[in-house]
């Protein structure tokens, strides 16, 4: 039997300290920042990407070394991890665009959600324009950990941030109105990192909610990833044995043949989509993968869409 046909570890109901489950892979997406903010060139720049993570534990404050000095003696290994890092440097990218378009001028969106926000900091780091509400919708304790750390060091977010403690298994959308959301305006919503944690009835479900409640003029933005990838699980397997971390990411996600791909959903469903492979925008902005890593970097869509 191989990983990709064990039997997953997540059950319904199933919730998370940051440093197990899904959220460690939370941590390790942070990490990825924090490598990237500390380069000499970087695309983006997360200054709270590093203590989210080195709160977290020793093992974890390794993960975001930006010189990948965990690796040492494994050269192949160094080049995976790059390559990882580049790819969540340019996915950050991309999606920090997509929210200064959706709330810029000519468009003004007020209301942003991000659905398992994660350690997601756009909300301290990003400029938004006055009046922006920014809803973050994730398990309690992952949000509770975020909101301790960064409060700590006396970070404040630059737009009016409304955590909203829900699994989007839950009635979320319920939560998300109670917390002051406006169905009747016009929404950025943000799907990072989410699809391949859910079961497909469960993200057809959340496409079929964020389109219910998304008013005339509202954006989404998607990441659809394929997990069947080589060099991805070999990259995750390295974190977990060089630095002793319990995550198993192939085991926490769902294999489903039958997925709905998510562009098309959202074409058949009114919206109007725009999709860009990830290895050609990690070629436009200077991070192309190595001809010799193509088959065993990670394979992505990264996804626009806008309800008329």
């Amino acid at each position: 039997m191989t990983d990709l046909d064990s039997p997953s570890l997540r059950t319904a109901g199933d919730s998370w300290l940051i440093t197990e489950s899904v959220g460690a892979t939370a941590l390790a997406v942070a990490a990825s920042r924090a490598v990237e903010t500390a380069g000499a060139d970087p695309l983006i720049r997360d200054e709270f990407a590093a203590v989210l993570v080195s709160s977290a534990g020793a093992a974890w404050a390794r993960l975001a070394d930006p010189e990948i000095a965990w690796l040492d003696g494994d050269e192949h290994g160094r080049r995976l991890h790059r390559i990882g890092c580049d790819y969540q440097a340019v996915r950050t990218h991309f999606f920090d665009e997509y929210f200064a378009a959706a709330t810029g001028p000519g468009v003004g969106i007020r209301q942003v959600v991000i659905l398992a926000a994660g350690l997601d900091s756009r909300a301290y780091r990003l400029q938004w324009p006055a009046g922006t509400d920014i809803y973050e919708i994730d398990q309690p304790k992952v949000l509770e950990y975020k909101a301790e750390v960064l409060g700590s060091r006396g970070a404040l977010p630059a737009a009016h941030r409304q955590p909203v403690a829900v699994d989007l298994r839950d009635d979320w959308p319920a939560a998300l109105v109670d917390a002051g959301f406006d169905p009747t305006q016009p929404t950025a919503w943000l799907a990072e990192g989410l699809l391949a944690y859910l079961p497909s009835d469960a993200q057809d479900r959340l496409f079929e909610i964020c389109t219910a409640l998304s008013g005339p003029g509202s954006q989404i933005a998607v990441e659809a990833f394929n997990m069947r990838v080589t060099g991805n699980k070999q990259r995750w397997n390295r974190m977990r044995d060089r630095l002793g971390l319990d995550v198993n990411v192939e085991a926490l996600t769902y294999h489903e043949p039958d997925r709905c791909d998510p562009a098309q959903w959202l074409v058949d469903h009114g919206w109007q989509v725009h999709t860009v492979d990830n290895h050609q925008e990690m070629g436009r902005l200077g991070r192309p993968v190595p001809h010799d890593m193509v088959d065993e970097a990670i394979t992505t869509r990264l996804i626009r869409g806008v309800r008329p």
